[in-house]
């Protein structure tokens, strides 16, 4: 029932526009891969104009699980969903309990007042409609991957870097109205291509945090730093091949070049290839050789090269 209620409600939210085009976590034709690029682009395109980019990457407190009902059905029906259907949405949140259970021992049942359930079909769509509406808050630009969000824009002027402060005041006023908190001791700030120290702050329960300057923060899986050169995700790419390379030899010891060719395709390679479009121009310097060297006695050995 659920997935035949996703396939609908999906059809209407992309059949009528509703859908924000700068998410792209759950939606067909989009990814990481997807918002990578587009990020990737826009930020290379800046800089090849002169300009530096700051960066913010926000962070939720436990998004999927403080997601505010009654502001969620507001925003179905807003977005047309009601009827029978917003009838069927209620039941399927409300009157849900929870306990923990450890070793046995169980806690008492809880109440669950508020959240997507977690592990159900329809819980990520019903995540992305609660905070669809983010982009209209702000003037920059912005990429969304379900509760994965960054705002940045281009820096030329102090000034540019005030509407990204405007922008990020707004979105805690968003967070204070639908109740869906950040946590700004996980917030971060990136400035790339200048050395401009801007300093951004939040505003949440009447307390004011500066957040925190990284020159390095992992992108979806993938590690991006302030000069955007992919050398550390090259880094960290290999050592992890490296690793479970390793690993498949102290568990098969001698292998055959099909067998092996299995196990290379299925644990290794996506662990270099994942999003290697966005990351990398040059990818035939990782993947163009199988990093083994086949042995007469039908054993291998690990190339160095790699």
């Amino acid at each position: 029932m659920e997935s035949l209620l996703k396939e609908k409600l999906t059809k209407h939210l992309e059949d009528t526009g509703m859908l924000s085009k700068v998410q792209h976590g759950f939606c067909r034709g989009r990814s990481c891969l997807t918002k990578l690029l587009e990020t990737f682009e826009d930020w290379t395109t800046a800089i090849d104009h002169g300009y530096g980019i700051d960066v913010i990457y926000l962070d939720y407190c436990k998004a999927f699980d403080t997601v505010w009902h009654s502001g969620l059905y507001t925003k179905l029906v807003g977005y047309g969903i009601d009827g029978k259907v917003l009838t069927w949405l209620k039941s399927f949140q409300q009157g849900r309990k929870m306990r923990v259970e450890v070793r046995g021992e169980h806690s008492d049942w809880v109440s669950v007042t508020s959240g997507v359930p977690q592990g159900s079909v329809l819980g990520p769509l019903l995540f992305l409609v609660f905070v669809n509406d983010i982009p209209e808050w702000i003037r920059t630009s912005v990429k969304m991957f379900a509760d994965d969000t960054k705002l940045w824009t281009r820096i030329s002027t102090l000034e540019d870097s005030h509407v990204l402060q405007d922008d990020l005041d707004k979105l805690m006023c968003w967070s204070d109205k639908w109740k869906l908190g950040f946590n700004p001791q996980k917030c971060k700030t990136m400035h790339i291509g200048h050395s401009v120290n801007t300093e951004y702050k939040m505003t949440t329960q009447g307390k004011v945090w500066k957040l925190e300057e990284t020159k390095e923060e992992r992108d979806l899986g993938v590690i991006v730093t302030n000069n955007l050169k992919p050398s550390q995700q090259c880094t960290k790419a290999t050592s992890k091949a490296r690793s479970i390379l390793g690993w498949i030899k102290r568990q098969f010891g001698s292998l055959s070049k099909d067998e092996f060719l299995i196990l290379y395709r299925t644990y290794v390679r996506p662990h270099m290839e994942f999003c290697i479009q966005a990351w990398s121009t040059k990818r035939h310097q990782l993947l163009g050789k199988c990093p083994v060297q086949g042995n007469e006695d039908g054993s291998w050995t690990q190339r160095r090269s790699l």
